[in-house]
């Protein structure tokens, strides 16, 4: 099979991340001022619980599959028969799910208000299962999934300023959410027959597969509990408002979080594929490249994002959400933690199989995070849920990293990555500068934002090259070879 350019899928996959988060981005100031605070909570709360039934759908099969079929992707015939069976398995944990769902429904009468809302969210679940984006992945094949991604955006924005236009329809908006995130997942079962024929098996040997499948949804589990659980919690401890102001803000968080998460995503099968393969020496040198990247992106995002984040709160949601700027700002400290601890998760200790470890450490910093909810909620309001992310966040890499450091040591330790934090530390203090500066000049908020990105992203370039940062370099190389070409 051809090997697809990493950068190239990396930029696809940007671009699918970025379509993903700019729904929301394009809509969400205008959803925010029509549903209301109220409506936003019932949105998210309906939303939050939903998710636990996704999770359970999926179990673990995307990692598994993309782990294990990563290795046999260039034969069609032992690709089919293990898309196959791992599809097969998804189907039942399908069922299992909507029938737990449906329980909890009519058993929980706090959930009586929200049948409507969670009914519509729950159709994710079945779509998710069909969509098999795994094979995408195994295959590298962004290019597809981009395209689809675009025209279905497009048709949901249109549909939302058609549907969405008073502060009852949180349903219109909750159906085209659905629509616009897995709405085209049929069309990806049908497209994935050019990779591999999929159909219902029975004869298997279910408890091989299975294994390291249950102990993969068990890390989901605890990832998404806490992840979730600090709205989920707020919704029961506290009322629909502060569940609103702090969506906001969590909402701001994941988006940047998943645009910097874009070039790891599209790493992983290559990883995957090198470590099963024992290349190691191919894989140390993409998984030192990749941390350094991301160090790169996430420091000065989280210093950029905490100096404005009063601006983005009254760009995205107005006046009415601007509470939501302190916990935003809290949630900026978790980045660093978040995305080094997701490296150690999906990018070693998984392809190396080590899954049993990570749902140690990801159980661990979910007991962690329930119990901080529970303690601060009371007091600190959507804040203690921003605190009790970093800590989360920050036990999870810590953790991780003790069950990986044979792999990792010497390229988390090394003195590349070290020159990197100090390079990108002192870019970050320009970022401040530049912020601080724009903060003084103008006064339209609007101004003051681009103004602030704008050359705040310049300066910080200007000092990694300063600082011959080796990255940075090679793009300037890179670009200087590009126009020898073109003239």
């Amino acid at each position: 099979m051809k090997r697809k350019s990493m950068g190239l899928n990396a930029a696809l996959n940007g671009i699918r991340s970025v379509l993903n988060i700019l729904f929301p981005i394009i809509t969400f100031p205008y959803v925010s001022r029509i549903l209301q605070v109220k409506g936003i909570g019932i949105y998210n709360f309906s939303n939050s619980v939903v998710s636990y039934f996704l999770l359970i759908a999926a179990l673990g099969v995307s990692n598994y599959a993309v782990r294990e079929g990563a290795r046999i992707r260039d034969n069609k015939k032992e690709i089919s028969q293990f898309s196959s069976e791992v599809f097969t398995i998804n189907i039942f944990s399908t069922l299992f799910s909507y029938i737990l769902l449906f329980i909890c429904l009519f058993a929980f009468t706090r959930l009586h208000n929200y049948i409507p809302c969670i009914a519509i969210f729950s159709l994710q679940i079945f779509f998710t299962t069909i969509g098999t984006e795994w094979i995408y992945q195994i295959y590298e094949d962004y290019t597809y999934i981009t395209v689809r991604s675009i025209l279905f955006q497009l048709i949901s924005l249109v549909l939302l300023f058609v549907f969405v236009r008073h502060a009852n329809d949180y349903l219109n908006y909750a159906a085209i959410t659905v629509f616009s995130s897995v709405g085209a997942n049929f069309l990806n079962f049908i497209h994935a027959r050019k990779y591999c024929h999929i159909q219902l098996k029975w004869n298997f040997n279910w408890r091989v597969k299975l294994k390291p499948i249950l102990i993969l949804f068990g890390v989901n589990i605890a990832s998404m509990i806490y992840v979730n659980s600090d709205i989920t919690l707020l919704g029961l401890m506290k009322n629909d408002y502060i569940v609103g102001i702090y969506s906001v803000s969590s909402k701001v968080y994941q988006i940047v979080k998943t645009l910097i998460a874009a070039i790891l995503v599209v790493t992983v099968p290559r990883l995957a594929m090198l470590f099963g393969k024992k290349r190691i020496k191919e894989y140390k040198e993409i998984l030192s490249r990749l941390t350094n990247i991301l160090v790169l992106l996430a420091l000065p995002a989280s210093v950029g994002l905490f100096m404005l984040a009063k601006e983005v709160i009254l760009i995205i949601s107005g006046d009415k959400f601007l509470p939501a700027s302190n916990s935003l700002r809290i949630l900026c400290f978790a980045y660093i933690f978040s995305i080094l601890g997701w490296i150690l998760t999906e990018c070693v200790l998984i392809p190396a199989k080590r899954e049993k470890f990570v749902l140690r450490s990801t159980t661990i910093s979910a007991i962690l995070n329930i119990v901080l909810n529970l303690l601060l909620i009371p007091s600190l309001n959507e804040n203690a849920a921003a605190i009790s992310t970093i800590l989360a966040e920050c036990c999870i890499f810590i953790v991780n990293y003790h069950y990986a450091k044979d792999l990792v040591k010497d390229v988390f330790l090394s003195r590349k990555l070290l020159k990197t934090f100090i390079t990108s530390i002192i870019g970050c203090l320009g970022i401040i500068i530049i912020c601080i500066i724009c903060n003084i000049i103008f006064s339209s908020i609007i101004m003051k934002t681009i103004f602030s990105i704008c050359f705040s992203v310049i300066l910080y370039f200007l000092i990694l090259a300063l600082f011959r940062n080796e990255f940075v370099i090679e793009i300037i190389k890179s670009f200087r070879e590009k126009i020898k070409i073109n003239k």
